[in-house]
């Protein structure tokens, strides 16, 4: 139901790559990831991590990522890719470890509440697959991927028609063209009037 890794590589690689020094907030933190300064290895690095994941392979792209998130740690991207592709492997342990740790730097990063909600959702764990996708949606409401996955799992796993319904509006809404979306809001609507 879902096309997610030319999107993610996309977002990944705008949050990665870098300019000058990174601003950090009163915690620490970095607020602002395109200003975050990388060695010029660490980008190729991953740029090839991203070259390895479009292909498929994986196993090369664990690789190579686990050496860019050893020599740089500040940022999210990195890290989800990392969690992508160990799901994609089947280890699904170093996936949400990957995620998780993506968190600690971002809390509130679309990508990584995303993919580690999808991940929780693919486990049966739709409790807190939907903790995720409502608390990510406060702080990013008009990121698609986590209105159509929320929507996808009130429809499929919890049999909330309203909550689904609710998700789907909203997506099409945002996205017409989606056809898909499209036909499925049509189909809710046609089993909620049941």
């Amino acid at each position: 139901m879902q096309a997610r890794l030319p999107i993610v590589f996309l977002l990944s690689v705008a949050l990665f790559l870098s300019g000058c020094a990174g601003n950090q907030g009163a915690n620490g933190k970095i607020t602002d990831y395109s200003s975050v300064r990388v060695s010029g290895s660490v980008n190729r690095d991953f740029e090839r991590s991203l070259e390895f994941i479009a292909n498929k392979e994986f196993v090369k792209a664990i690789e190579l990522l686990e050496t860019v998130v050893q020599r740089e740690q500040r940022l999210p991207a990195p890290f989800i890719n990392l969690g992508i592709a160990h799901y994609q492997v089947g280890n699904e342990k170093k996936a949400e470890e990957a995620f998780l740790k993506a968190l600690t730097l971002d809390a509130e990063h679309p990508v990584a509440t995303n993919e580690l909600a999808v991940l929780y959702r693919k486990q049966g764990r739709f409790a807190d697959a939907r903790k995720i996708y409502v608390n990510a949606l406060a702080e990013n409401p008009e990121y698609l991927p986590l209105i159509k996955n929320l929507g996808i799992l009130c429809d499929l796993y919890l049999q909330d028609l309203q909550c689904a319904l609710a998700q789907f509006q909203q997506y099409v809404q945002l996205e017409p063209e989606d056809q898909d979306v499209s036909i499925w809001l049509a189909d809710l609507k046609r089993r909620a009037d049941k």
